[in-house]
This record gives C-alpha cells, structure tokens and sequence, in this order.
C-alpha cells in the first residue's frame, strides 16, 4: 500500500504563489501517474495537473501558463507550483498516485486565494 500526505496549503493573495508538496511511503515502486487534483463543496474533483513516468504532463484548461506540476522519483514526491493564483483557484487540493492500476489518495490540503 500507498500513503500520501500533502502540505503547503494556506492563505494567499490573488495573484500570489503556493507551492503543495506530496511525499509518498510506502510501497512505493513503480508510481506510474502522479498527479493533482482539487475539489469545492459540491462539484466533482477535477484534475488540475497529471505526470506519468517518462515526463509526459497534462494539464486542465483552468490552469494552463499559471501550474506547474513536477515529480522527483528519488524521493517520491511530487510538486504544484501555481503562480498568479486566482479567487477560483480556492479549493482543497488532493494528491493521487497510482500503481499497478491501483489509486491512492491524499487527505487533502485547503488552498484558500482571497485578500
């Protein structure tokens, strides 16, 4: 099995920067997608940024020119850097892993964007 804890979240201005950090234990070989997704009191959890092993990046319109999602296999962990951070960027942010075709799922960091 998989655990994944995300930090970072907070507070920030419109037009500010965050950078989340996932740091993954456990079994942790052969992570394949890391990714990123995020979710506001009744909507569904929509992805924000994805990577796979061999660098391959997908990202949401929402996000594009502004995210910046990157990985470091070494120390299983994974990265959001969002820059010009927006009021609807507001959200709790989840970190996802799978392996084997099997999800994991972290327990959320809250990302609030207000003055």
């Amino acid at each position: 099995q998989v655990q994944l804890v995300e930090s970072g979240g907070g507070l920030v201005q419109p037009g500010g920067s965050l950078r989340l950090s996932c740091a993954a234990s456990g079994n942790v070989i052969l992570l394949y997608t890391m990714a990123w997704y995020r979710q506001t009191p009744g909507n569904q959890r929509e992805l924000v940024a994805s990577t796979v092993r061999g660098g391959s990046t997908t990202y949401g319109d929402s996000v594009k020119g502004r995210f910046s999602i990157s990985r470091d296999d070494a120390k299983n962990m994974v990265y959001l850097q969002m820059n010009s951070l927006k009021p609807d960027d507001t959200a709790v942010y989840y970190c996802f892993a799978d392996q084997w075709n099997r999800d994991y799922w972290g327990q959320g960091t809250q990302v609030t964007v207000s003055s």
